[in-house]
């Protein structure tokens, strides 16, 4: 089922299926924002990232001496959430384990995702809240996808020196680095530029970027300690990840607690991040 939100400049449309943003429509001049979802191309529209991110190591990590196994990108993409709120410009909706969950991912937890219309802004909120007597070993990102053209450019806010990570053909990280931005603010969207699949940046001075083209959006990223940017080589989209965990890489984990980025939450603690897309033009 699709919710809606709106205020005097938006509308905003989830789908309780991933808690997945499916539309956000300007009332100023018509456009649509994000990616129509065209399963031709690529289904996805805005998944939630939970309790990992990209790909595991032939799918499994272990924990506490025993091995679980878990989908690329997680569960909570393709589960369905709890409409807690939807009314005006505000929505909320939330993720409990089941029996289901608890044999892939041994934890007790409260997943909430937040929507809330500012102006011309959506902003986003992903929390997670650690119901188990223990410590809790998660990640957690973002997937919008934002409707856009090839040659469409990315600028981020400051001028960056960055190299990008890239994922091989097997789906894992490898161990090297390769130049992206050399003191330079913009990125071009190109076909090229995503055939070697996503770009994985980090260290960036910048909390926020741009989407120039004939769709203009602010996207405001914040700490996170990763940003993935990707597409469908040509494809007219482009996603714009914030992600608290990374891929996998080659190298086996002996626990899930020494993988590279995971998030630790003791018993009751919770952990929330916000990416917010202002609607320029």
């Amino acid at each position: 089922m699709y919710r809606k939100i709106e205020n005097e400049f938006l509308t905003c449309e989830i789908n309780d299926m991933g808690a997945e943003l499916h539309s956000l429509k300007s009332k100023e001049n018509g456009k649509e924002y994000i990616w129509e979802g065209n399963p031709d191309i690529w289904y996805g529209q805005s998944p939630v990232l939970f309790p990992v991110i990209g790909q595991l190591n032939s799918d499994t990590y272990y924990y506490e001496g025993r091995a679980y196994h878990l989908p690329k990108h997680g569960f909570a993409r393709k589960m369905e959430f709890t409409c807690e709120k939807c009314e005006g410009a505000k929505a909320t909706f939330t993720l409990e384990p089941t029996a289901a969950t608890l044999e892939m991912y041994p934890f007790e937890f409260l997943l909430r995702v937040d929507f809330e219309l500012d102006g011309r802004a959506l902003i986003n909120t992903l929390s997670v809240e650690n119901r188990s007597g223990k410590t809790m070993y998660f990640s957690i990102g973002a997937h919008p996808a934002f409707a856009c053209k090839p040659g469409d450019i990315i600028e981020f806010e400051e001028p960056e020196t960055i190299f990008t990570e890239r994922i091989d053909k097997t789906n894992m990280l490898i161990d090297a680095k390769f130049p992206c931005l050399e003191n330079e603010k913009e990125i071009v969207i190109t076909k090229e530029i995503f055939e070697p699949d996503a770009l994985i940046l980090s260290g960036m001075k910048s909390k926020k970027l741009r989407i120039k083209g004939e769709n203009e959006v602010e996207f405001t990223f914040g700490d996170c300690p990763v940003l993935g940017i990707w597409a469908k080589p040509g494809a007219p989209y482009v996603c714009i990840e914030p992600w608290y965990g990374i891929n996998d890489s080659h190298e086996v984990k002996k626990d899930i607690s020494e993988k590279r980025e995971i998030r630790s939450l003791e018993a009751g603690k919770t952990f929330a991040f916000s990416w917010k897309a202002e609607v320029i033009g």
